[in-house]
């Protein structure tokens, strides 16, 4: 007798031999219990979680002749009459199953719907299971609507999919939907142990534990993967074989990369990554096994309370506990994150392992800071700065001098206008003088004191002391200047724009301006020509020659210089334009420029002058929008 494989050898064959889709066994139960029947069910759910074998059961359940052949509808097939063993074996003639990824034209619905108008020969209802129903063309899908809708009292439909989203709304709306669900590791670890038990399969509790969840959710999966461990381990499964049957990679060398991660030590990460590449390890195992043990230690960081109640029977729980105390909880979140979306960058690399270490190597680089780390150099960051700052010198103690040993070349005295009481500002701003080497502190002294302020003047020192002068080798740097008083307290509103700085006025610019004016209004220069004449400075002219000054060498082209010449030319300048590099103070774009500003601050001068604008502004809290505004 041939060998039949577990997934088909144990196909459940009654409800209560169902596991993993408790949700929808007790809804078909009751409903069968209760005589309140559908016309049309619609089972979705991924590969391997028991849609054919649930419309299987359920047809079985309508169509039960009991052991005495007086049995009705049942909740609970009872399996030995020629109804179950006739569907059982796939020879039912009132039970049809039609694969839609093979029969998807029109021609095979209607052909399948032909025999919706004779009632069933042999059981009490005829069952039409379709499986994979998405694939269907949307012209059959049309043909099936009106009987989909209202089929004869004797007629049932199972459709089944695993991509519901791509069943027209037209149908899921005359269906009753089910969701079979993946079922967890645990529940394909338990019903494993029980199938292998029962074929007497000697087996490890590990290595089912590797079958589970190798099989991703699905029953079938997991039992085929069991056929192949069994002949793979000759009659027994032990985990060194599952997993080398797998590919899978030791969790002992995942806990080492995350150990050594927690520690950052990338030279063990970078031997543990070369030693999978000798083991022949997957890439993709790896970073998947990494990602479950984050997984589950992220769970045990956000409740605590979980460490204690770990499952014994694994051996995995106590290693996963210790590094979810070893490991702060940020930095799990961020390597979780790395592992999952470095899962997607392996086909790309030319070499898997290649990105593996790559991947390794970056949750290293972007490995966060611990707190007591980040404190250390906030701190030691404070310090410096401390240890740098100048100490202000009290005031009833003349200021130190230098010592001879250290000679100081210059420093600064700060003078700035303050108020009176903030003296520890004003010593943040005394700061050595840019000319001292790195690392020498120059003392701080005091600057002298203003004849024009009177709290500052000299007076008599007690007991008839000689009064203190600032030393004479102070050197005075010249620093960044603060404008006045006056001109520093005058409120700037968004409307107000910054004078727009002045250009000294020559003879020669006055007369380039204008020839670029005239030559610009003409249109006897465009283009790169244009933006020379516009962007240079005429620095000289000779009889014969004149020589600009431009601040791009890309405005230098040979091909620019020969048309603003030949437009020279045509006004009267028969001269050759010899143009330098450098700085330009006056050009005539520079002009054009501050022109325009003028323009643009008399206009909104004379709106915000405006006595109506004013007293709209006064009385409805009115704005002008800041950019609207735009000369006549």
């Amino acid at each position: 007798m041939s060998y039949l494989v577990l997934a088909r050898k144990y196909r459940p064959r009654n409800f209560e031999e169902m596991v993993g889709q408790a949700h929808v066994v007790q809804a078909l139960s009751n409903a069968l219990t209760t005589q309140r029947l559908h016309h049309a069910y619609l089972f979705t759910g991924t590969r391997g979680v028991g849609k054919t074998t649930v419309s299987r059961i359920l047809a079985k359940s309508l169509n039960c002749q009991g052991v005495d052949g007086q049995g009705g509808i049942t909740a609970t097939p009872c399996g030995v009459c020629d109804a179950c063993k006739d569907i059982d074996s796939g020879r039912f003639v009132d039970y049809t199953e039609l694969d839609a990824a093979s029969n998807r034209g029109v021609d095979e619905v209607q052909s399948l719907l032909e025999q919706a108008v004779y009632k069933p020969v042999q059981g009490r209802f005829k069952v039409f299971m379709i499986d994979e129903v998405h694939m269907l063309t949307n012209t059959a899908f049309n043909a099936m609507l009106k009987t989909l809708e209202e089929p004869p009292e004797y007629l049932k439909f199972v459709l089944a999919t695993t991509d519901p989203q791509k069943v027209p709304v037209t149908v899921l709306s005359r269906c009753l939907q089910f969701n079979l669900r993946p079922m967890a590791p645990e529940t394909v670890l338990e019903h494993l142990t029980t199938v292998l038990q029962a074929e007497g399969v000697p087996s490890d509790v590990q290595a089912l534990r590797l079958l589970a969840r190798a099989a991703r959710g699905s029953m079938r999966d997991a039992l085929s993967l069991a056929d192949q461990a069994i002949a793979f381990g000759n009659g027994e499964l032990r985990e060194a074989g599952v997993r080398q049957m797998l590919g899978s990679v030791d969790r002992s060398h995942v806990f080492r990369l995350i150990d050594a991660l927690a520690a950052g030590d990338g030279k063990t990460v970078v031997e543990t990554s070369e030693a999978l590449r000798r083991d022949g390890m997957a890439a993709a195992s790896t970073l998947e096994e990494m990602t479950t043990v984050l997984q589950a230690m992220a769970v045990l960081q956000a409740v605590p309370s979980r460490t204690g109640s770990v499952d014994a029977a694994d051996p995995d729980a106590a290693d996963t506990a210790r590094l979810a105390a070893l490991m702060p909880p940020d930095e799990t979140q961020l390597l979780y994150s790395l592992c999952l979306h470095g899962r997607a960058e392996l086909g790309l690399a030319p070499d898997e392992y290649a990105a593996l270490t790559m991947v390794l190597l970056r949750l290293l680089a972007f490995k966060p800071a611990g707190t007591a780390e980040k404190k250390t150099l906030s701190d030691s960051h404070v310090g410096t700065v401390e240890a740098r700052r100048p100490a202000l010198p009290s005031p009833a103690a003349p200021p130190a001098k230098p010592p001879a040993s250290a000679p100081v070349s210059a420093t600064v005295p700060v003078s700035m206008p303050m108020s009176a009481g903030a003296p520890a500002l004003q010593a943040e701003r005394a700061m050595p003088a840019p000319s001292a080497p790195p690392g020498q502190r120059l003392p701080l002294v005091s600057s002298p004191p203003r004849p024009s302020d009177p709290s500052t003047s000299a007076a008599p020192a007690p007991d008839g002391q000689p009064e203190s002068t600032p030393p004479a080798h102070v050197v005075a740097v010249p620093i960044r200047v603060q404008p006045p008083a006056g001109a520093r307290d005058v409120p700037r509103g968004d409307n107000h724009r910054a004078a727009p700085a002045a250009i000294e006025p020559s003879e020669d610019g006055d007369f380039w301006h204008a020839t670029v004016t005239q030559m610009v209004v003409a249109e006897t220069i465009t283009a790169l020509a244009r933006e020379l004449a516009l962007q240079s400075q005429l620095v000289a002219r000779d009889v014969d020659q004149w020589l600009l000054r431009v601040e791009r060498e890309t405005l230098n082209q040979p091909g620019s210089r020969d048309k603003l010449q030949v437009a020279l030319a045509a006004l009267g300048h028969s001269v050759t334009i010899a143009i330098e590099v450098g700085v330009v103070a006056d050009s005539p774009a520079r002009r054009n420029k501050v022109a325009a500003e003028l323009r643009q601050r008399a206009a909104e001068e004379a709106i915000h002058g405006d006595p109506e604008i004013q007293a709209l502004m006064r009385d409805f809290d009115a704005k002008v929008v800041p950019g609207t505004l735009r000369p006549a």
